[in-house]
C-alpha cells in the first residue's frame, strides 16, 4: 500500500562493505521521520550482508540467483526494480551502496516536491570527496546531452519511476547505467530537467564501481554512448518527436561499428 508524504530509500549494493556502515547510518539518522530503507544486495561476496543485518530499520532483499553474464548496469536496474516492488513511498530516493546522504536530504527532497507540485524528478548536487571525479556543468552547445547526475542524486515521484521502469528496456543496453537512462527519460520524455541547487549527497569514488574503469574515448565509452543514442531514439519515438541525426550520432555509431567488428 502506497503511503502519502512517505519516502522510500532504495539502495543497491554489491561488495561495498567498506562504505556500508556510513551509508546506512546516515540513511537511518535522517531528520525526516516518514520513510523506509530497502537494500537490494546483489550476491555480495564480502561482509555486506552481515553489516546490513545489524540495522533494524533496513529491509534487506538478497539476490541469490545472479546471472553472471548480466552486466553491472543491468544488475543495478534489476535491483531497483525488485526494491521498488516492495516500497511504499510516494517519493523514491535512489542511493548506491558506496554513497551517503546528508542528514537533511529527505526533508529537503520532501520540501521540494511539496512546493513544486508539477515536478516529478529532481537532481541534487553531489558533495565530492574525491579528486578522481569532477562534476561540472557543461557549457558547450555542441551536444544534446544534459549533465548526468550520479544515481544517488536522483529523487522521483513514484508514478514517474513506474512509468520509467515500464520504458527502461531492462534487458537491453548492457553498458548504459540507470542514471543516464533516468536523465534521458526525464529530459526528453517528461520534458523535465529539475535541479535542486543544494549539495545533499556525498559521492564516493569506488575503483571497483560500475563506471570507475571506463575511460573517456575507450571502447566501452563509445559502446555506452551508442547505446545512449539508441535509448534516446526509443524515447523520442514514444513521444512522437523527431530524432535529429547529428554528426555526433554518425561518428559514434561508425566507431562503434568498427569496435564491434574487432570484438
Amino acid at each position: 500500500m502506497v503511503k502519502k508524504n512517505y519516502i522510500s530509500i532504495l539502495i543497491t549494493n554489491y561488495n561495498k562493505e567498506k562504505f556500508l556502515n556510513r551509508n546506512l547510518k546516515n540513511a537511518c539518522n535522517q531528520n525526516f521521520k516518514n520513510y523506509e530503507i530497502i537494500v537490494f544486495d546483489d550476491c555480495s561476496t564480502d561482509k555486506s550482508v552481515n553489516i546490513i543485518k545489524k540495522y533494524k530499520k533496513v529491509s534487506l532483499i538478497i539476490n541469490k540467483l545472479k546471472n553472471k553474464k548480466t552486466s553491472g548496469p543491468l544488475n543495478q536496474i534489476n535491483g531497483i526494480i525488485e526494491s521498488f516492488k516492495r516500497s511504499k513511498g510516494n517519493i523514491i530516493c535512489l542511493l548506491d551502496g558506496d554513497d551517503y546522504f546528508k542528514k537533511n536530504k529527505l526533508s529537503e527532497i520532501d520540501r521540494y516536491f511539496q512546493i513544486n507540485k508539477k515536478s516529478n524528478c529532481v537532481f541534487d548536487f553531489p558533495h565530492i570527496n574525491s579528486t578522481q571525479f569532477k562534476f561540472k556543468k557543461k557549457i558547450t552547445k555542441s551536444t544534446i546531452w544534459p549533465v548526468i547526475f550520479p544515481t544517488s542524486c536522483i529523487s522521483v515521484r513514484r508514478n514517474f519511476l513506474k512509468n520509467f521502469l515500464d520504458n527502461v528496456n531492462k534487458k537491453n543496453f548492457s553498458n548504459l547505467e540507470i542514471d543516464a537512462r533516468l536523465t534521458i527519460f526525464s529530459k526528453f520524455y517528461a520534458n523535465e530537467y529539475n535541479i535542486l541547487n543544494k549539495k545533499l549527497t556525498y559521492y564516493n569514488y569506488d575503483q571497483n564501481g560500475i563506471t570507475a574503469k571506463i575511460k573517456k574515448y575507450s571502447k566501452i565509452w563509445w559502446l555506452r554512448r551508442s547505446e545512449a543514442f539508441s535509448y534516446l531514439k526509443i524515447i523520442m519515438n514514444k513521444k512522437k518527436k523527431i530524432f535529429i541525426y547529428s554528426f555526433d550520432y554518425y561518428l559514434t555509431n561508425f566507431l562503434t561499428f568498427l569496435i564491434k567488428k574487432k570484438i
